[in-house]
């Protein structure tokens, strides 16, 4: 083996951290109300110097003040130099590109210094020097260890005589939510999880949720756990407390009980003689169940079928043309490098390593009629291909074949593959569609609608942005902050991922493009994956013992 690596020396997690985040003080860009500010983590991959997003939390409306409850997992090393950055924006519509939205500062320091500390609070910054204006902000992090526990708990809840607000409208009845916090080591508490609002009830049943046991006390069934119970302004002004109060999981493990009536007591209104509490909420139901990952199921048996979908409409330019996105020369185009940089992954998880590969916008042999659904290798009857190989073979025999058109249309493919999954809906296997197109979509009222139609099945969709296109409506399709919508139904999860691949072009090393473009097109699949297996009540099969004989990998025989 050639270089200098020595076995044993690559690095390992020293330990799962979770950072809580919270800012304060934040500056306000909107005029008639407070900022709705979000927070987006980077990190310095190692040996690097670029900034690589590594998470987002979701965002909060009308405060200066914002504890977000999504947590950044991080994997810390206690050997290596870990940078971290924390920039904060002020969110003001639906897109999911940071450009659109008020940038409120950024933060600087590294994981280890985090986790030295517990807890560390970072002066906001207009750039790498400078604070922001006169006005000084503040990002706060605190970390926590994690545990390794891997049960969840589903809980439900109902609120009871509520206190009244006698200075608000419809008669005095509040909008109430819950937050749950967490005690942390440092004596601190972090928000955990939030409710949604109930409008115009003191009397309200908030919907059954579930979460992480390690989220929720790290493990810990006799960790301190407070539950606030605040009013939403309708207004614009300020949320209210109404009251709090402070449980353990132990004691909620006991299910429905007097024990699990809780009052609610607000801090200020206590030192008063005649003061009881604000209302109380009771605890309607209490389940614990065991978290499965990814790799249980794929243990299990679930298989991964990936179906790969091409555009050849004419918006790719004359594929004898150098200049066209589908020209076939010495180098691999920019379709092949994603059906390899993405194929080459899936089909380690496929079993039989046979891929259906479809395309859609162009006129086919004999008569030159126009097709949005067809078979790349022609083959009327079978549409698989022998692994990337087989794809890639396919694909340059069809650019000769067939004649580029219009118009681009993703709904035929996308019901192609949902009709797959929808006979696959007991957990033996999952789907993902890979559609590669260079354009505008033409039929974004039949794509939406077949999204939505798909999200309740065991299938993901990934779309990958090929050329200089305005790819905007795609965000859209992405859903990571809105639901998709159609026909008056909301989408059941998020399916679809989109990543633009010129995103990735220019980073010099092709190979070390592809790896990239891979990774973040694959990110989300996992989750995903998960999302339908719980929302479907599906557990894995017990680990199958079967092994593997793998042939030799060329390309990895030509890195050692």
């Amino acid at each position: 083996m050639s270089g200098g690596f020595v076995p044993g020396t690559a690095a390992q997690c020293t330990a799962e951290v979770e950072l809580s985040i919270s800012c304060r003080n934040l500056i306000g860009k909107d005029i008639l109300s407070k900022s709705d500010p979000m927070c987006v983590t980077y990190m310095k991959p190692f040996g690097e110097s670029r900034w690589v997003e590594y998470h987002r939390t979701e965002h909060i409306k009308n405060t200066h003040d914002p504890d977000f409850t999504k947590k950044v997992h991080v994997m810390y090393r206690f050997e290596e130099q870990q940078p971290i950055k924390f920039d904060i924006y002020d969110i003001d519509s639906s897109s999911t590109n940071l450009a659109d939205h008020d940038f409120l500062g950024s933060a600087y320091c590294t994981v280890g210094q985090i986790v030295s500390s517990g807890k560390v609070q970072l002066p906001l910054q207009s750039n790498a020097s400078q604070p922001v204006g006169d006005h000084q902000s503040f990002v706060v992090i605190t970390s926590e260890e994690l545990s390794s526990c891997k049960d969840e708990v589903i809980l439900e809840f109902s609120g009871h005589n509520l206190e009244k607000k006698t200075f608000l409208f419809f008669f005095g009845h509040l909008n109430p939510y819950l937050v749950f916090y967490k005690s942390t080591e440092s004596g601190d508490f972090s928000a955990v999880f939030k409710t949604e609002v109930v409008h115009h009830t003191n009397k309200p049943h908030w919907r059954r949720f579930s979460i992480p046991v390690r989220q929720l006390c790290n493990g810990d069934y006799d960790r301190n756990i407070k539950v606030a119970c605040y009013h939403s302004s309708s207004y614009g002004g300020d949320d209210s407390l109404v009251g709090e109060c402070n449980v353990t999981l132990r004691t909620l493990s006991s299910g429905p009980s007097s024990n699990t009536k809780l009052q609610l007591i607000h801090p200020e209104k206590k030192r008063k003689p005649s003061y009881r509490n604000s209302g109380e909420i009771w605890l309607d139901n209490f389940e614990t169940r065991k978290i499965y990952s990814f790799m249980d199921y794929i243990k299990g048996g679930t298989q991964l079928h990936c179906s790969i979908a091409i555009d050849f409409t004419a918006s790719n330019g004359n594929p004898l043309a150098p200049e066209s996105l589908h020209f076939i020369g010495p180098h691999p185009n920019m379709y092949e490098q994603a059906i390899q940089s993405v194929g080459t992954i899936i089909q380690d998880y496929d079993t039989d390593k046979l891929f259906p590969v479809l395309g859609f916008g162009a006129r086919l042999p004999p008569d030159g009629r126009v097709s949005h659904e067809f078979f790349v290798n022609m083959n009327p009857t079978n549409p698989y291909c022998d692994r990337i190989a087989g794809v890639l073979a396919a694909y340059r025999d069809c650019i000769r074949q067939i004649q580029l058109s219009g118009p681009t249309n993703f709904a035929p493919v996308i019901n192609h593959v949902a009709r797959f999954a929808n006979a696959y809906r007991d957990g033996s296997s999952y789907f993902i569609l890979l559609i590669l197109t260079d354009g505008v979509i033409t039929d974004m009222p039949q794509t939406t609608q077949a999204i939505v139609d798909a999200s309740c099945l065991p299938l993901s969709i990934i779309i990958v942005g090929i050329g200089n296109a305005d790819f905007s409506a795609m965000e859209t399709l992405d859903a990571d902050t809105v639901a998709l919508s159609a026909g008056g139904r909301r989408a059941v999860r998020d399916i679809v991922q989109f990543v633009p691949f010129n995103k990735f072009v220019h980073m010099g090393d092709p190979q070390t493009a592809r790896l990239r473009l891979a990774r973040e097109v694959l990110a989300e699949i996992p989750q995903q994956f998960i999302g339908y297996m719980k929302a479907n009540n599906i557990i894995p099969k017990p680990p199958q013992e079967n092994v593997v004989m793998l042939p030799p990998d060329p390309a990895l025989t030509a890195i050692s």
